[in-house]
């Protein structure tokens, strides 16, 4: 659906959801994508999601699941929690998602009340389940699927054929994977290969055995690195001794990708959860105001710096005035700490290729300096009618562009050394670094050079 087809329904569900015109919203939405009933969904009140969720709920369990399936976990399992439902009712709901949907959703849940879903499932259900729950969040093991088709080495073509048909449909239909004896995964073989051989043909002789994988402890990024760049649309997942116990499709990819991004995003503003437009204002003042703490106490540092030139600037309170610009060389680090902060994500990252980016970005931060130290010094000398002013100013943007460009490639990786994620707080060292650093060339060069020069 296009977006102004979204925009459209989305107006028309609010319309029926004020008016309590819930037989209109079911007309409405039952032949709607799940998918864009759920993006409609995470523009709506939590109010207006419940209300939405029941109305679909009561007319086909099926959507309702596929819905739930679609958006992300966190809001599926406040809808969940608010909507008040038995744990009979939710086990009945999970009974049409895949088991690492549900694990996805039970993540979100309040411990007892996951406990007592798991309680309810079937046994085979619950075992699927707690082996998923049993690997790290954001680990290949936690967001599998172990609904897959693997066969025997030694199976025929037909027999596999047979076997794909007379099998429920699976989540990854797209390969059929080979196992030996022991279980350990040995090959791969694509649809189109069984169909294209005889039906006598075994799949150990016409398997791929060069099988890209990874271990269930390999974190999400790399995997969905692997699936890049590899051109993937599944890869099967094997614990330390080889076995096959899952495998992880595009489309879960995709949700990862995107989670990840949104991630980054969010902690280069200092904020480790999601923050929406419908989240209480309470709510926002405690994921935020951690972070503002921290931005509080690098301002001091800087004001320190600002304070130890206070009779510089009382003497040349024109100078002050151009205090501004380390904010321009605060954006030019920040790029730097984008381009490095993508590469560590790539697993791109190493001696040499550090070397090289500092080398690249210091570079950079010299012929923008001039380009951008030539306007400002002409600009300086215009406003001041002090031809010093504008040379303190080149020199003071020469300077803090190399810092920024040195802090801005060095500053992810000393995060990811010491076990941090680098896109969560570099920014604001590195702003604390420029406008520090700035302020000290500044007032310090003013200092200097007016009183010697004038």
């Amino acid at each position: 659906m296009n977006e102004k087809a979204l925009i459209v329904l989305y107006s028309s569900i609010k319309k029926f959801i004020r008016a309590r015109a819930y037989s209109k919203l079911w007309n409405l939405t039952k032949k709607v994508h799940a998918a864009d009933i759920a993006a409609i969904m995470d523009k709506l009140f939590p109010s207006e999601r419940i209300e939405l969720f029941h109305v679909i709920y009561n007319n086909d369990i099926e959507k309702a699941a596929d819905v739930i399936s679609e958006l992300d976990p966190d809001i599926a399992a406040e809808i969940i929690i608010k909507s008040d439902f038995p744990p009979e009712k939710i086990v009945e709901l999970f009974r049409h998602i895949s088991s690492d949907d549900v694990v996805s959703i039970l993540d979100e849940l309040p411990e007892e009340i996951a406990e007592k879903i798991k309680e309810l499932m079937s046994p085979k259900r619950t075992e699927e389940v707690e082996a998923l729950l049993s690997y790290k969040e954001e680990t290949a093991g936690h967001i599998m699927s172990t609904d897959f088709y693997a066969l025997s080495e030694d199976t025929t073509v037909a027999d596999a054929i047979t076997a794909i048909q007379l099998a429920r449909e699976k989540e990854s239909g797209f390969y059929l994977y080979v196992v030996d004896k022991e279980g350990k995964l040995v090959g791969v073989v694509s649809l189109k290969q069984l169909i294209l051989n005889p039906p006598s043909t075994r799949l150990k002789d016409i398997m791929n055995r060069d099988v890209i994988s990874v271990t269930v402890d390999t974190d999400q990024e790399e995997v969905a690195r692997q699936v890049s760049a590899y051109n993937l649309v599944a890869i099967p997942v094997v614990d330390h001794d080889g076995k096959l116990k899952g495998v992880i499709t595009v489309d879960d990819i995709i949700d990862v990708i995107e989670e990840e991004a949104a991630e980054d995003l969010l902690k280069m503003a200092g904020l480790e959860e999601i923050d929406r437009i419908t989240t209480p204002p309470i709510k926002s003042i405690r994921k935020r105001l951690p972070w503002l703490y921290v931005n509080l106490i690098t301002a001091a540092v800087v004001s320190s710096v600002i304070s130890l030139f206070k009779g510089t600037i009382q003497k040349y309170a024109l100078v002050a005035a151009f205090m501004p610009i380390t904010g321009l060389v605060g954006n030019a680090g920040v790029q730097a700490i984008a381009v490095m902060v993508r590469e560590l994500a790539l697993g791109e990252v190493s001696w040499e290729t550090t070397r090289k980016a500092l080398l690249k970005e210091i570079l950079v931060a010299l012929g923008n300096a001039v380009a951008l130290g030539i306007i400002i010094a002409i600009l300086g000398q215009v406003v001041t009618g002090k031809p010093i002013i504008g040379l303190i100013l080149f020199l003071v943007l020469l300077g803090d562009m190399v810092i920024a460009a040195i802090a801005g490639t060095l500053i992810p990786i000393l995060w990811k050394v010491a076990g941090l994620d680098p896109a969560f707080g570099p920014g604001t060292f590195l702003t604390m670094l420029t406008d520090g650093f700035g302020y000290f060339l500044l007032f310090g060069l003013t200092s200097i050079l007016i009183g010697k020069l004038m």
